[in-house]
């Protein structure tokens, strides 16, 4: 019985190693010329549909979970003087509220988008708009710029972004925010972090 079970393993165990291998071989003999003798392979290659967005600090293709702050500070003398005023140095992952933007995505169409919870606050009932708030677009890297969703009190703002060609997108730009300074408006801390209305969520959508 034992060695009839080992013949029995043995002999399954010879008829699986060709499909292990799973090659193929031509063996061409004969007088003739030329002597020719082929073989074969299959390749495959399988990539995942994948959706990337980063607005601020970030590494690619991975998770962040920082939050940048773009924080204004208004002198006196020129509250309400339409000059527009510039971030503050330690604002963005550039600074000087210059953040790095960038959507990748490999299967179409991405429809991207800016949401506000509502216009900037004090917590004493008073607001600033966020139509105060200006980004300029610059290039990060060649190509296209990423544009910006503009910006809208309680309201979600979109563009669309198609591929240049197949179903890749790859856009990214450096976008600077200014505080317009537009209005005189009542003294106060508007926005802040996470309060006051002062988050924005950035949202890429792809099919």
């Amino acid at each position: 019985m034992r060695t009839m079970t080992k013949t029995l393993l043995a002999a399954a165990m010879l008829a699986a190693v060709p499909m292990m291998a799973n090659a193929e071989s031509t063996f061409t003999t004969g007088t003739g010329t030329p002597l020719t003798a082929s073989a074969r392979l299959d390749f495959q290659v399988t990539v995942p549909k994948i959706l990337y967005l980063r607005v601020g600090a970030g590494n690619d293709f991975a998770n962040l979970g920082t939050i940048n702050q773009i924080a204004f500070v208004v002198p006196a003398a020129n509250i309400g003087d339409g000059g527009a005023i510039a971030a503050t140095p330690a604002s963005g992952d550039l600074n000087n509220g210059t953040v790095t933007a960038r959507v990748i995505g490999n299967n179409g169409n991405i429809t991207f988008s800016s949401t506000t919870l509502g216009a900037l606050n004090n917590g004493a009932g008073d607001t600033i708009s966020y139509s105060q708030i200006s980004a300029a677009v610059a290039a990060l890297t060649p190509g296209t710029p990423l544009p910006h969703p503009a910006l809208a009190d309680g309201a979600t703002t979109t563009v669309a972004l198609t591929p240049a060609s197949g179903k890749v997108i790859n856009r990214d730009a450096r976008w600077t925010f200014a505080y317009e300074n537009d209005n005189v408006v009542a003294p106060g801390v508007y926005g802040g972090t996470n309060a006051n209305n002062s988050r924005v969520t950035y949202t890429a959508s792809m099919p």
